[in-house]
């Protein structure tokens, strides 16, 4: 038996909103966090030095200050992060679940400034933005 591809998979819209109210509140949550603690000293996962250090080194060249989404979700792009994302499957919860993500780390979750990701991406970037001081002046604007 094969499984079915995601072009036959149907979303059901009970699942859909589930999936929202999960994702939002992850926002939130994270928002409120970054808004309270500057992001230097946060960790997201006990092992942020490694997915930074890897995301570093698979992809040298990639801002995380502004998200260029076209190169991200690109064909190429999408195969790279899929390669990626893959090495943590089994050391990270959740590592495929869709995530909103900013896409300019200088502004606010907005319906214009906000983009599903995998939480692996999530991660990834927000590591490196945290970590770069991105984030720290939420905790100053405050």
């Amino acid at each position: 038996m094969s499984l079915p591809s995601a072009d036959e998979l149907v979303q059901l819209p009970e699942i859909e909103k589930q999936w929202a109210v999960k994702a939002t509140h992850h926002a939130d949550i994270y928002f409120k966090l970054i808004t309270s603690i500057d992001g230097k000293t946060l960790h997201l996962t006990p092992i942020d030095d490694e997915i930074y250090e890897d995301f570093k080194k698979s992809f040298p060249d990639f801002a995380v200050d502004v998200i260029n989404e076209d190169v991200m979700k690109s064909d190429e792009g999408k195969i790279s992060w899929r390669e990626w994302i893959m090495k943590y499957e089994k050391k990270v919860n959740d590592y495929n679940f869709g995530t909103l993500l900013r896409k300019n780390a200088s502004s606010d979750y907005t319906e214009e400034n906000t983009i599903l990701v995998t939480r692996m991406q999530f991660f990834a970037i927000e590591i490196a933005r945290n970590k770069q001081g991105l984030n720290s002046y939420l905790v100053q604007k405050k």
